[in-house]
């Protein structure tokens, strides 16, 4: 099955403006062979995409921010990615490690880089942040280090720290635990296409799109890549909704799902929406 491309929603909004006429009798016009209509959403859910030339389109409640949850793992790729790939960065999840739990009691085992990102493991993350801290102490001193983060940070926080911040101890709300965090489709999406934010597309599609993305491309037979995240709802304790962000070529989408979703039910929802094979 063919997946929804630019093309096809740039088409879609051009037939859907050209078929509005004065005379509300007449029926409307059939839809050009080849053209598909803008994806229906469901009841709460937003989605933004990127069209060639940088162009969004958006659709439903894409404007709607709401706590980010793990997408705040592509944002720390932004920030130390490249330090984290090059040193093949590892760590063991086993559930627990002191106070802090996984999203998953049994722990992930071992884990890369990749696979902590596909499996949105916070303790890998966690881990590897409180290492670079100590890092950026030592090199930069705390308050070029707290620079260094709130720069890449800062469209997500809000008003939300106090004028006087200063460098914390990273805990789980910097990796999307809680509303600390938080965005919109259309605002990650726009996060997404900065130029300075472009390395962020090209580790999720080295590191999600499968082993074989990079020479797949080089045919013309490109994958998508996708990250799926859940996230908390303010004000309902123990309830989630569900992201993904993900991308083909320079095709990017964002998807919010509302509460009661995971990660599954999200990704199967971006393919549907997508028209990919599941």
């Amino acid at each position: 099955m063919s997946g929804w491309g630019p093309r096809f929603f740039r088409k879609a909004l051009l037939c859907a403006c050209c078929a509005a006429r004065p005379l509300a009798a007449q029926p409307a016009p059939a839809q050009p062979e080849g053209v598909k209509p803008a994806p229906v959403l469901k009841p709460g859910e937003g989605l933004a995409m990127s069209l060639e030339g940088g162009d969004i389109l958006t659709f439903g409640e894409a404007r709607a921010v709401s706590p980010m949850g793990g997408l705040a793992k592509l944002v720390w790729l932004r920030v130390e990615g490249s330090g984290w790939s090059t040193g093949s960065a590892k760590f063991r999840c086993q559930g627990a490690a002191g106070s802090l739990t996984c999203g998953t009691p049994s722990g992930h085992g071992t884990v890369s880089l990749a696979k902590a990102l596909e499996e949105d493991c916070d303790l890998a993350f966690l881990a590897w942040i409180a290492e670079v801290r100590a890092r950026w102490l030592k090199d930069y001193g705390p308050e070029v280090a707290w620079y260094r983060v709130v720069e890449v940070f800062e469209p997500f926080l809000g008003r939300r720290l106090p004028a006087n911040a200063s460098l914390p101890v990273f805990s789980t709300p910097w990796v999307g635990d809680g509303d600390l965090l938080r965005t919109s489709p259309e605002g990650f999406l726009r996060w997404l296409l900065q130029p300075e934010n472009a390395e962020v597309a090209a580790f999720g599609r080295r590191m999600l799109a499968g082993y074989w993305a990079e020479v797949s491309a080089l045919f013309g037979k490109e994958n998508w890549w996708f990250k799926t995240a859940t996230a908390s709802v303010p004000g309902a304790p123990g309830a989630t909704s569900a992201w993904v962000a993900g991308g083909r070529g320079s095709t990017l989408v964002v998807l919010h799902i509302p509460r009661g979703k995971g990660r599954p039910e999200a990704l199967a929802r971006m393919r549907e929406i997508l028209g990919l094979r599941r």
